[in-house]
């Protein structure tokens, strides 16, 4: 039975490679890509319920091993750009810049390792059949572990749906999390036609596959929601590696282009993602021209902080040359009499049509070992590796800003990517999410592809229109059903006249957060306890000598 134990591992390798193509590898992600999501898992399921895994020497350790295999490969795949960052803004080695992309990978690939322990577990306490139908509730359950005790929920495997248009109708009430769900659903029925079994055990799984598969081959179409208003997104495309200082003539030049891309609300975009071959188009523009009802410059290695008077007094000049508000990706400060210091955030400025300023809001969500050195008295060393790592205090609210009669939710970059959060500014009231982003760091790689596609499914989430800046690319307008409506092309300083929507209903989802997820976990936490608690009790033949294992 050991004779061929290499396949087993050679079914993890092919589950890793498998599931790095359902997501975006270094361009957009050709939709059809989507597919390998169906039944990526397979091989990894049967390696783990294989009779010579769980019936061998020492069953959990071994799916342990192969299922963290399949994990490290595939976070060393799917986040290689990792290397890139490090390398590039990281004033690291390629040895070192290597080393930490290992060490995120072997970090994070314990998620898969958890999941085949208790899959194991599960199925030497009850048998194949019972690990099978736990399996979706134990993928979903570890994902919510990701993004709530690491904090790096990156490409969920329900991502990879994002244009597959079922993806418009379960989100808006499970989130990504039931996405997820589903199409593990769909490899453990091919999973159990692999693994044998009784002709009745298969009949059953076939038949179990109809009524997920009708539901993506009979999915209702989305509407398309007419735009009513309009929105210049602002793509510095600066160097994220460039000195921060804009002396004199530096600064004039930067900030007068600010205001030229500020009042350009009628020029080409392009109708859909960029680098898929979707078509420029320039509109028909209206005389005299339109008045944005937005400007937003995005997140950017710009010298931009509030308690500058010059910078200050820019804004306002550009405010009211347009007439419009704007959202600028900014230095927040605060002084505290208490601690007698200076508190810098990573914000975003709020300035109303009339100059004045509005608000702020203060990113809450920081980039660990960019934004801030995590228990730092104890990473000590880790400043030490980098000297790109910021200070930014973490902000304390989240806001929504009343400019124009309409409300706005704006959220920082990374934060895209926490579904549990963005949810809670169409909660408090916001008619728009703005995104503004920083994306340069990433290259040429598939992180802003990943991000992009991210950001989409917290559009679908809830239902509304979102506006992505960038300062790189991708800069896009998002509709409520998570399709890019218009985009400009990356690396080049231009603007986008963004045609958007607004929408105050409230979805399931924006309601009540991550029910589904929560109800996943605490089933399989049920599942686990009860498979324990079985084993305890009836243990099978050696089984103590291999729960110990």
């Amino acid at each position: 039975m050991q004779r061929h134990s290499w396949r087993l591992w050679a079914a993890a390798v092919l589950s890793a490679g498998l599931l790095e193509l359902p997501f975006p590898l270094a361009g957009p992600m050709p939709p059809w890509r989507s597919i390998f999501a169906w039944f990526g898992l397979v091989p990894l399921l049967w390696a783990l319920l294989h009779p010579s895994v769980a019936g061998g020497r020492k069953p959990l350790r071994r799916a342990f091993l192969i299922s963290y295999l399949c994990g490290f490969l595939w976070y060393c795949g799917n986040c290689y750009w990792v290397y890139h960052t490090m390398l590039m803004y990281g004033d690291l080695g390629p040895l070192t810049a290597a080393l930490l992309l290992v060490l995120f990978s072997l970090v994070l690939g314990l998620y898969f390792g958890f999941f085949a322990l208790c899959l194991a577990l599960i199925s030497r306490a009850k048998g194949t059949m019972w690990a099978l139908i736990a399996a979706p509730f134990l993928w979903v359950a570890l994902e919510l572990a990701a993004a709530r005790i690491t904090s790096v929920p990156w490409d969920q495997l329900g991502y990879s749906q994002v244009d597959n248009s079922f993806a418009y109708h379960l989100a808006p009430t499970t989130g990504v999390y039931g996405i997820s769900w589903l199409l593990v659903v769909i490899n453990v029925l091919l999973a159990q036609l692999l693994l044998g079994g009784s002709g009745r055990s298969k009949l059953l799984s076939a038949l179990g596959l109809l009524g997920p598969l009708a539901l993506v081959a009979f999915r209702e179409q989305p509407p398309q929601p007419a735009p009513t208003a309009t929105a210049v997104l602002i793509q510095p495309n600066l160097d994220v590696g460039a000195d921060l200082n804009w002396p004199g003539g530096e600064w004039n030049q930067h900030m007068a282009q600010f205001a030229q891309f500020a009042g350009e609300t009628c020029t080409s975009s392009i109708q859909g993602i960029p680098q898929t071959g979707a078509p420029t188009v320039a509109p028909p523009c209206p005389t005299p021209p339109v008045r944005p009802d937005l400007v937003v410059w995005p997140e950017a290695p710009a010298p931009f902080e509030e308690e500058d008077k010059h910078f200050r007094e820019a804004l306002a000049g550009i405010a009211q040359s347009v007439d419009a508000p704007l959202v600028v990706g900014s230095i927040g400060m605060d002084y505290t009499d208490q601690a007698q210091a200076w508190h810098d955030y990573n914000s975003a400025l709020v300035i109303g049509a009339d100059g004045r300023r509005v608000g702020r809001y203060d990113k809450i969500h920081l980039v660990p070992f960019g934004e801030y050195v995590p228990f730092e008295k104890l990473l000590f060393f880790a400043r030490k590796l980098t000297g790109r790592v910021s200070r930014f205090d973490r902000g304390q609210m989240r806001k929504v800003f009343l400019l124009g009669g309409h409300r706005y939710g704006v959220f920082i970059c990374y934060e895209a990517v926490f579904a549990d959060e963005v949810r809670h500014f169409a909660g408090l009231g916001a008619e728009v999410l703005v995104n503004i982003s920083d994306d340069g760091w990433y290259g040429d790689t598939s992180a802003p592809w990943q991000h992009l596609n991210m950001a989409r499914m917290r559009a679908i989430e809830n239902r509304r229109w979102l506006l992505r800046d960038t300062n790189t690319g991708v800069t896009a307008v998002i509709d409520p059903y998570g399709r890019v409506r218009q985009s400009i092309p990356r690396h080049q300083a231009d603007a986008l006249p963004a045609r958007l929507g607004f929408r105050d209903d409230i979805t399931f989802y924006t309601a009540h957060g991550d029910v589904f997820a929560w109800a996943c976990a605490i089933l399989a936490i049920g599942a686990v306890g009860w498979s324990v608690t079985s084993l305890k009790s009836h243990p099978a033949p050696n089984v103590q000598e291999k729960v110990r294992s």
